[in-house]
């Protein structure tokens, strides 16, 4: 999947790789796509559900070896 800025949270725990996220999306403009990178256990409940708090949408994402892939698209 293509995405326009990535953060790479691999090794922080809850809630350190969802706060990064907000913080960068806050700088990418809407309809940009963010590619979060995280080992955590509790991101994949985290993230999907900031994104939905947060009004965000979370496009997909994919596990690879130990690390998950999100792909949240900002919205207005």
């Amino acid at each position: 999947m293509e995405f326009d800025a990535d953060l790479d949270a691999v090794g922080l725990l809850c809630p350190l790789p969802v706060l990064k996220a907000r913080k960068r999306l806050k700088t990418l403009a809407a309809g940009d796509v963010l590619r979060v990178r995280a080992d955590d256990p509790a991101a994949v409940v985290d993230v999907p559900h900031f994104c939905t708090e947060a009004g965000h949408d979370l496009l997909g994402a994919e596990t690879i070896g130990a690390v998950s892939h999100y792909f949240i698209r900002k919205t207005g």
